[in-house]
C-alpha cells in the first residue's frame, strides 16, 4: 500500500527515530494493553516500545517508600488542588522536548486482538501522527514476530 507521494515504507525503524508525521514501518515491543469498558467506544490501546530498550525495572516507581518522602511533590500545587498553567489550543497535538520513547498504538473498532498482549514482538506499518504528546498510529498493518520457546 502507497501514501500519497507514491512511496512505500521499506525499512523498519525504531521508536526513536519516527518522524512526527507519514507512513511508518517500525518494530518493537508491547508494553502495556488498555482494555476499553464495555459502556464506552470499542477501541484497542497498545503501547510500542523499543525492541532494543530494556524492560522498566519498577513499573510503580516509590513503591513501597517512606510516607513522608512523597510530601514535597503535594506541596506545588495551590491550596485548591487545580493547576495555575493554561493549556493553549493545539497543545495535545506538540510532541514534548527530548527523545520519543513510546508509540500508542490504537485499532478502532476492536475490544482485543488474539496475541497481541504485554511482551508481545511486533512490526507495524500505518500513519503516525502526534496526539496528546505521543506518536500514535491507528489501524495500523500489524505482524506478530514469533517467540521461540525458552531454550
Amino acid at each position: 500500500m502507497a501514501d500519497a507521494a507514491g512511496k512505500k515504507a521499506t525499512a523498519a525503524m525504531s521508536v526513536r527515530d519516527l518522524p512526527d508525521r507519514g507512513r511508518v514501518l517500525c518494530h518493537g515491543f508491547i508494553e502495556s494493553v488498555t482494555y476499553v469498558p464495555a459502556n464506552q467506544v470499542a477501541s484497542f490501546i497498545a503501547i510500542l516500545i523499543d525492541h532494543d530498550v530494556p524492560a522498566p525495572v519498577s513499573r510503580f516507581p516509590g513503591f513501597g517508600a517512606k510516607a513522608g518522602s512523597g510530601a514535597g511533590a503535594a506541596s506545588s500545587l495551590p491550596a485548591n488542588g487545580v493547576s495555575a498553567h493554561r493549556v493553549r489550543p493545539g497543545a495535545q497535538r506538540q510532541r514534548p522536548a527530548g527523545p520519543k520513547e513510546r508509540l500508542r498504538v490504537v485499532w478502532l473498532g476492536r475490544r482485543r486482538i488474539p496475541g497481541v498482549d504485554a511482551g508481545t514482538e511486533l512490526r507495524l506499518e500505518g500513519m503516525v501522527t502526534i496526539r496528546d504528546g505521543l506518536p500514535t498510529i491507528f489501524n495500523p498493518r500489524y505482524e506478530i514476530l514469533s517467540r521461540q520457546e525458552e531454550q
